[in-house]
Order: structure tokens, then sequence, then C-alpha cells
């Protein structure tokens, strides 16, 4: 018996109704989420804490705020966002109206992931509802605490004919991707992200793949080394490095690292004190699963900063690793976790090489006080998005798109690239009934005359004319 049969049903007829399209509905349902965060705040803090160890400060500021942001820009926005988008014409089509419709693609299944529970659950949803859509969400069972207060508050405001949660692990996710949705937004690793797009491909669903990889962090020689330092630490080490766009690993020359060991040191020591085990400042790693894959990890290189662990308490102490080789195994996958691997390089030049033999990273960050350094980096790499000078403050900006490219992802979401995410664009055209004469160009018998004219009238080039 199909678990999902009936809910997907009830979405699909609650879209076919037309429900979900008036401006009006959209805002209820993006109030309704408003609330869901005003009034179990505390709860998700609790889920939070539950699951990741997170500190009120990282729940606050990566999870409930940047989703609240979110809702209200969207809110702000709405009917802006749904406008029909004015086009320029050729002279064949002055007396039409051509624009872009933003179309809702119908029954949306969201797959969110553990490492920020609420806010990867919340982002894409708030795009996919502002968009118009039904939407399903699947969130990960392995944030179990903040899975529960998804799926067992969170429908309670919005509207159950045009929304569901759905629950399970990998054997459950797999059946309902057995089933037809018509666009699916996916978060997690590479691995997971081919499965969905294997799927998808035999309904031939348009997918998003926010995916990971890993992330350069250049440092020149120029730098004070406190300053990276502490900037370095803070994104490496937040949510306990369980962030797909930290820093995964730095490049800098022997001289530079020299500087940057102590300084790191001093920067970790301020954040989290001389035990950051008993920091209220420092989360833990998911699962047991992921604890043992990472104390793996540590057997790599040269411990120079921490090393400890404690899988009693999930505790991976923040670590800093050098003298490695490229083909060690803390350089060939994503680390997800509070250990920062440093790779010596010769030369700028040399760094842009080792950066350009990988697969393209989700982001990649440089430091340096010449700016002609940030450009040439910019210039002669790919990468999903791109920090000068910090790590990943690049996302708290909902005019710039989040996404991957090559094995770090496809498509983008946040702010208004959510909503055009979730909207099929349609082309439109309007074309008066009748003026058959002037049309009748286009008809056999052909000749030269009209071949000549009809061509210069679908030119590319906007003009202002009429054929009156």
């Amino acid at each position: 018996m199909d678990p999902f049969a009936d809910t997907l049903q009830r979405l699909r007829e609650a879209f076919s109704s037309g429900r979900t399209r008036p401006a009006e509905f959209r805002a209820a349902q993006l109030n309704g989420l408003s609330r869901f965060l005003r009034e179990n705040k505390q709860l998700l803090q609790e889920a939070l804490a539950q699951d990741l160890h997170k500190s009120a400060f990282e729940a606050e500021v990566s999870e409930i705020s940047i989703s609240q942001n979110e809702i209200n820009l969207a809110l702000r926005n709405l009917r802006a966002w749904m406008k029909d988008e004015k086009v320029s014409k050729n002279l064949a089509t002055q007396l039409d109206s051509a624009f872009i419709r933003k179309e809702p693609f119908g029954l949306v299944l969201i797959l969110s992931p553990w490492n920020y529970p609420l806010n990867l659950s919340l982002g894409p949803l708030v795009g996919a509802l502002a968009a118009g859509n039904c939407v399903v969400l699947k969130p990960s069972e392995i944030s179990k605490t903040t899975e529960k207060v998804l799926a067992e508050v969170l429908p309670r405001y919005l509207d159950q004919s045009c929304f569901a949660v759905v629950l399970g692990g990998p054997q459950e996710t797999g059946r309902l991707l057995e089933h037809k949705f018509d666009y699916i937004f996916f978060t997690g690793n590479s691995q997971v992200g081919k499965i969905v797009m294997t799927a998808a491909a035999k309904h031939l669903t348009p997918v998003t793949l926010e995916l990971g990889g890993k992330n350069p962090c250049y440092v020149d020689d120029n730098c004070d080394p406190q300053t990276v330092a502490n900037r370095v630490a803070f994104f490496r080490c937040f949510n306990a490095g369980q962030t797909c766009v930290a820093p995964d690993y730095v490049l800098c020359s022997p001289e530079m690292q020299a500087r940057l060991v102590p300084a790191l040191q001093s920067a970790i020591t301020r954040f989290y004190g001389d035990d950051p085990q008993s920091s209220p400042n420092l989360g833990r790693i998911i699962s047991e699963k992921h604890f043992q894959r990472l104390r793996g990890l540590l057997s790599c290189g040269r411990v120079v900063i921490g090393g400890q662990s404690d899988e009693s308490d999930l505790y991976i102490a923040p670590t800093v690793l050098v003298d490695l080789q490229e083909t060690e195994p803390v350089m060939q996958e994503e680390i997800f976790g509070p250990i920062l691997p440093i790779v010596n390089v010769r030369s700028l030049g040399q760094a842009i090489d080792f950066i350009n033999r990988r697969e393209k990273p989700l982001a990649l960050y440089v430091f340096s006080t010449s700016s002609q350094v940030v450009k040439r980096v910019l210039a002669q790499t790919s990468s999903g998005g791109f920090c000068g000078n910090d790590g990943f403050m690049h996302l708290t900006l909902a005019s710039l798109p989040f996404g991957g490219v090559g094995s770090s992802g496809m498509g983008s979401y946040h702010g208004k690239f959510s909503f055009d995410t979730f909207s099929h664009h349609r082309a439109c055209l309007l074309r008066p009934a009748g003026l058959e004469k002037i049309y009748a160009i286009r008809y056999p018998p052909h000749t030269p005359r009209n071949l000549r004219v009809l061509l210069m009238a679908m030119g590319t080039r906007s003009c202002s004319c009429t054929l009156l």
C-alpha cells in the first residue's frame, strides 16, 4: 500500500482547483509561517539545542531570524513579483501585447537536510508558497526533534489542503521519489543528489540541487594573521563546522602558516575557552555515524591545534591540521565538522591551479589586502558563491542568489530568486483578432519582397513605430 498516494492526490486536487493562485491566499500562507516562527520560538530553540547543541545565538542568527527575513521580504514584494513582466517587441509584434507570466509549477517536493533543519526547510518553502504551489516537505529524519516540530506543529499554521509534511528515512524517501512532482528542491550531499536527479529524470521533473563541496580559502602573505584567524575560525566552527559553505581548507605559504597557526589558537581560545567542550557556544556533531567519520579524519596530517574527541558527547574539538598530502581523506571529502586543514602553496598562481584542479566548490574565500589579488582569484576560478576577506556573509544578502555550480549544485534561491525558482516563466503574446491584411505577408505564395519585409519586421531590435 502506497503511504503517500492519498496525500499527493489531495494536494493535486487543491492545486487544480486554483486555490493557491490568488495573492491573498499566498500572503495568508506566508503570514501563517511568520506566526509559526513567532509563537514557537522557544520550542524551536529547544529543538535545535537538542539536535545540534545550538546556542540561542546560532539558532536565532542562522535559523529563526533568517527565515523570518525571507518571509518578510516575500510579503513586502509578493504582488510586484507576481505582476506580468512586459518585454520589448519587434516591428512584427508592435500591435500585440507581449509579457512574461510567473505561474506556479504545481506540486512541489522539498527535501531538506539536518544541519540547518529549520532554515533549510522554511527558506525554500517561502519561495514555493509565494509562487503559488502546493508543497510536500520532507524534513531530515536525522535532526529528530526539529523534524517532530515541523511535522506536528507547522501544518497547523498552513492550509492543509495545500501543504503536507511527510516523514521517514532513505527507504521512504525513495518511495516518495517514485511519484511524479512538478518540481523538486533538494539540499544535501552530492551522492543523494544524484539519486534525486535520477528519480526526477524518469518524470522529466525540473530540479534544484543545493549540494556542497570543499570550499577553498586562500590567505595571502600580506594579511593580518589575527584578523584572518578570527574570521576563519568563527566560520569553520559555526554549527560545529556542519555548514555547506564553511571554509573547508586553507591555502597559504609556509610563512603565513607559521603566523596563522598561533593566531588560530588564540581565536579558538577566546571564542570557546581553554576547554571548548564546556563552552555553551560550540555545537555538537549530529550523530554517531558522522562523529566516527570525523574522528577518522583526525589521523590525517599532523594535529597542531585541538584533536580531542568524546564519543559519549559527540564532541570534536576545533582542530587544525598541517603537513597534509592532497590524497589524504580529509582533502578528498567535504569535512562537515570543526576541522581545518592547511595546505601550503608557494604562489597565488599555484593556489589558483590547486583550486581549478578540483571540482567547483559551493563557495570560495580569499583574504588579501590587495584588491588585485582578490579580483584575480575571482576572475580565474569558478564557484557557487565568492567572498573576499570574510566567511559566508554573502548568504545574508537576499539580493544575491545562493546556489552551486557543477558538482556543488544547480539552480539558486533566496529572496526573489526563490520566487523565480518555483515559478514557471510563461512566454505570452496576445494578438488582435483582426488586421488580417497586415499579417497576410507571411502566407504563400512567397515573394522575395515579402521575405525582405518580414525579416526586417522580425528583427530583434526594439522599435517604437507602428504599421498604422
